[in-house]
């Protein structure tokens, strides 16, 4: 199925955004902690508004899959920041990459590379575009580039190989999120990297961002993860070896990840994988403070029950996302495995909380992470990037 193609200006794709409940809690939220919103919103402008330069430079017919449309140019202009925000929201898009390419094959890229190279062009990668800190924004460098090119990565999003015995797979970079989940579903394995921009990025930009997911302990940031890159630059292929481990010097795969793009394109990845869990067991618990609830993660950190998430909310967020009434901080607690009934853990870990003050009347249950308050900030957090299209411009009276 075809996916509606991503906002020019906004989180997530065209006909996303905040339903009317959402957006009368957000509204609400905003007006409690700063007074009544000022009158008349402002909006970002509509693409065929939008004034872009005409482009330094142009494809040859040799790369059909590059495009200079006014919808490309602007889509990959800012990531996802609030300078980012607001920049497009006044209309300033001086900074449009001149060309976007799409390439569907790693040929395609070196020659998007070597064209670009003859060309005096910057090259940036683009995956889902979700970047927070100028990492997708095209270099408009006169004085060492002619022009500008953005590289997206969208087409080249299998799940290439699986090796169900190692729990492993190779997967191009390209791979959005819940795409790559539902080739893996099948197989019973998931990667387990739930970034908050999950929805709307990709492979290649969790690894060349060094991204951090929120299962809380063991293997949750993208480095526990990776096995070997596959990665092209302007002087040819890097492929680092699929070990399980190595003592030998420093890890090229350390190099790469966390590379922001500057070292090349990473293409493919074998990635390790997790059984797809079928026990769980989640709840959130109340404290009377921040800290309190510190020192009782702290004991089921260091009682090495390794939850799948253990998180803790200030009264403040707790209640922006509507997990409490703002007296009280909220830990959410989740268990997951795919061998084992996980309730043992749970109730430990439930134990260690009431031991360092928490609320002794603590439920759980195998849905409680998506019920009650777990589950409001749950959905908060995967909703919340869409309020940043709005809230943050309104501005107060």
């Amino acid at each position: 199925m075809i996916q509606p193609r991503l906002k020019h200006f906004g989180w997530g794709r065209e006909g996303e955004g905040l339903t009317t409940a959402e957006e009368a809690f957000v509204s609400e939220r905003i007006e409690q902690q700063f007074g009544p919103l000022a009158d008349g919103e402002v909006k970002p402008p509509r693409l065929e508004d939008l004034k872009i330069e005409t482009p330094r430079l142009n494809p040859p017919t040799s790369l059909p899959f590059c495009s200079t449309a006014l919808y490309d140019r602007a889509a990959h202009t800012y990531g996802k920041s609030f300078p980012d925000y607001v920049r497009g929201l006044v209309g300033d898009y001086s900074n449009a990459p001149d060309v976007v390419a799409y390439p569907r094959t790693e040929e395609e890229i070196v020659a998007v590379l070597d064209w670009a190279g003859g060309a005096q062009a910057s090259v940036t990668p683009f995956g889902g575009g979700s970047s927070v800190v100028g990492g997708v924004e095209p270099r408009r460098d006169a004085a060492r580039h002619k022009a500008a090119v953005t590289l997206d990565l969208r087409e080249l999003g299998r799940v290439l190989e699986v090796d169900k015995t190692s729990r492993a797979a190779r997967i191009e970079a390209g791979a959005f999120g819940p795409a790559l989940e539902a080739q893996l579903k099948p197989h019973g394995l998931t990667l387990r990297h739930f970034p908050q921009s999950f929805e709307c990025s990709t492979l290649g930009g969790w690894i060349a961002t060094r991204s951090g997911g929120h299962f809380a302990t063991l293997y949750t940031h993208i480095d526990d993860l990776v096995e070997s890159l596959r990665v092209i630059t302007p002087k040819g292929i890097i492929e680092t070896r699929r070990l399980p481990g190595s003592g030998a010097g420093p890890s090229p795969d350390r190099l790469l990840i966390g590379s922001e793009g500057i070292l090349g394109i990473i293409t493919q990845a074998w990635m390790r994988l997790q059984d797809r869990p079928r026990f769980r067991a989640g709840g959130a618990v109340q404290f009377p403070d921040f800290f309190t609830a510190a020192r009782a993660l702290r004991a089921i950190s260091q009682a090495g029950l390794y939850p799948a998430n253990c998180r803790i909310l200030d009264a403040e967020e707790a209640f922006n996302t509507g997990a409490a009434d703002g007296n009280v901080a909220i830990m959410v607690l989740a268990f997951g495995s795919g061998d084992h009934p996980v309730e043992p853990w749970m109730k430990r870990a439930h134990e260690c909380c009431v031991d360092h003050g928490a609320r002794p009347e603590v439920t759980s249950s195998s849905d409680a992470h998506r019920e009650g308050a777990a589950g409001a900030w749950r959905n908060a957090f995967i909703r919340m990037p869409f309020a940043r299209e709005r809230a943050p411009f309104n501005g107060a009276s």
